[in-house]
């Protein structure tokens, strides 16, 4: 009995301790470098959610971002212009001193201006993106799945 009793204090400290490790080393690695993220409504279909349902998971890379590896064709997430609450994830459609012909945006063709980039939604109809509120700033995306 006073075995068992040894045994389960030593599974019990092994948990403890290896809790308070992993749980900061978990925070650290979402806050820095990857966070997990659902995706919900049309705007991005067919790429994601492809069919009416609950929606995509997806893995959004934080390092990329950091390091300002984030290309034309990358889907990115960023805060809303139009409602800093919420986040959005589109397409980056062009980079910064590229010119972009436009779908329904004020200016038929837009120079993305220096810290800047352009995103759009893949379902055109259905996407609150640049074509409404212009290029968005490049410090204002945080991730790219």
């Amino acid at each position: 009995m006073a075995q068992q009793v040894r045994t389960g204090r030593r599974y019990l400290r092994a948990f403890v301790s290896g809790f308070f490790v992993a749980v900061p080393v978990s925070l650290t690695v979402f806050d820095r470098f990857a966070c997990v993220a659902r995706v919900e409504g049309a705007s991005m279909q067919p790429s994601l959610n492809p069919e009416a349902g609950p929606g995509d998971v997806v893995l959004l890379n934080r390092w990329s971002v950091r390091n300002h590896q984030v290309q034309r064709g990358d889907i990115v997430s960023v805060l809303s212009p139009k409602n800093p609450q919420q986040k959005i994830i589109k397409r980056v459609i062009g980079l910064e001193g590229d010119f972009i012909r436009t779908l329904s945006y004020k200016n038929r063709y837009v120079r993305i201006p220096d810290g800047h980039f352009w995103i759009e939604g893949d379902h055109h109809g259905h996407s609150l993106d640049s074509n409404s509120f212009g290029p968005v700033r490049t410090h204002a995306r945080t991730h790219v799945p």
